[in-house]
């Protein structure tokens, strides 16, 4: 699954830089994840950065984006291989 922000977020900005897909940006009022970046950091980590730099445990899962390691991960070589 990708993973969301909730509206708990405080706006800290501690989540964006740590996101290695750049799938973290500033919506309106909060920050929020692209689902089409984001890969729980599978690929890169072993567990999502973002989830463990938030203050505020704002970060589940998103429901609407149900995904499994292996769809994370042909998500993950698809970013790279677009990005090189």
């Amino acid at each position: 699954m990708a993973l969301m922000i909730t509206d708990e977020c405080i706006n800290c900005d501690v989540c964006e830089p740590e996101c290695p897909n750049n799938a973290i940006f500033m919506g309106v009022q909060i920050y929020q994840i692209d689902p089409a970046k984001c890969t729980e950091c599978v690929g890169h980590y072993d567990e999502p950065q973002c989830v463990q730099v938030c203050p505020v445990a704002c970060i589940p899962l998103d429901p609407q984006h149900a995904e499994n390691h292996d769809t994370l991960w042909a998500k993950y070589q698809r970013l790279v291989n677009h990005s090189a």
